[in-house]
């Protein structure tokens, strides 16, 4: 059974109207803040707010610097101002080392083990190599 494969995923979906649903929030919130500002607010003092409030909503929503969107440019600005820019190496000590100390410790007696020679505790050989360490 052949199934199409769909292109162009990374693509937010359209919500309401042209509009994905992240561009919806921004400014159906601006639309909301400048409708109580309406009734709050004499006329001429409404309308500088609402050019500001609807002016930054859209581009909020619409507008893209080098194919990124504004809040994601906005979010990367602020992370670059504040963020270190000197990165200083400083040799760690601690921990790091014992722990490769013990693991060579461990792997030496490893091998230890596997090249000892296995001898019969009755045998020859055995009184051969105990008198030779004693002396």
């Amino acid at each position: 059974m052949e199934f199409i494969v769909p292109q162009f995923i990374e693509k937010e979906a359209k919500i309401v109207g042209p509009f994905t649903f992240k561009q919806f929030v921004f400014i159906g919130t601006a639309g909301g803040i400048c409708l109580v500002l309406f009734f709050i607010l004499p006329f001429y003092v409404f309308i500088i707010a609402a050019v500001i409030l609807l002016g930054g909503a859209f581009a909020l929503a619409l507008l893209k610097i080098k194919k990124i969107s504004l809040p994601v440019f906005i979010k990367n600005f602020f992370i670059f101002i504040f963020k270190p820019k000197v990165y200083l190496w400083k040799k760690k000590t601690g921990p790091q080392k014992f722990l490769i100390k013990e693991k060579v410790e461990k792997e030496k007696e490893e091998i230890k083990k596997k090249t000892e020679l296995k001898i019969a505790k009755g045998s020859r050989l055995n009184e051969l190599f105990t008198h030779i360490e004693t002396k």
